[in-house]
């Protein structure tokens, strides 16, 4: 037990430095969280290829925590929604709701091709529009599914760090 305590002191902790803060503006209301930001994942209706990423990028190899994102389970507690697919006419009132939910200040980030524009489900039958047509939108990440680095880069872009 102590030579393993002894080779712990000695090489100390291992990990990769952080790559370079993002550039790019903060959106206002992401100022005054101050490092630290709560997200509330809402499905609006996506095909589940960017919940992948979500969890990809908040698991082991990104870790979007060490950069003070932490996922929520209600938007009472959350400074944020993380909203991915097409808003359906089935979700349109219920991202609504979530977002009211939200104390202010709030931010919404658009994830996802389909959340910023419907993506291939633009003009679907039960599509009502894109995140932005029903709730204000802050910050957009585009792809379809987007990186995970790129869901680490937007989330980084909130929290300042």
């Amino acid at each position: 037990m102590r030579e393993l305590l002894r080779k712990i002191i000695r090489t100390g902790r291992v990990a990769e430095d952080p790559p370079a803060r993002p550039a790019g503006a903060v959106p206002e209301a992401a100022a005054e969280l101050r490092g630290s930001v709560q997200i509330r994942h809402v499905d609006a209706g996506s095909c589940n290829g960017c919940e992948v990423e979500i969890a990809s990028a908040f698991g082991p190899v990104h870790d979007a925590e060490r950069y003070g994102a932490r996922l929520v389970a209600s938007p009472r507690h959350a400074d944020a929604l993380l909203v991915t697919g097409p808003v359906t006419r089935n979700m349109r009132v219920a991202l609504r709701r979530t977002y009211e939910a939200v104390p202010e200040p709030k931010v919404v980030v658009a994830l996802g091709d389909c959340a910023r524009g419907c993506g291939v489900f633009a003009d679907a039958y039960g599509v009502a529009g894109a995140v932005g047509d029903v709730v204000p939108v802050d910050a957009e990440v585009p792809g379809c599914p987007p990186e995970p680095e790129a869901i680490v880069a937007a989330l980084r872009g909130l929290t300042g760090r």
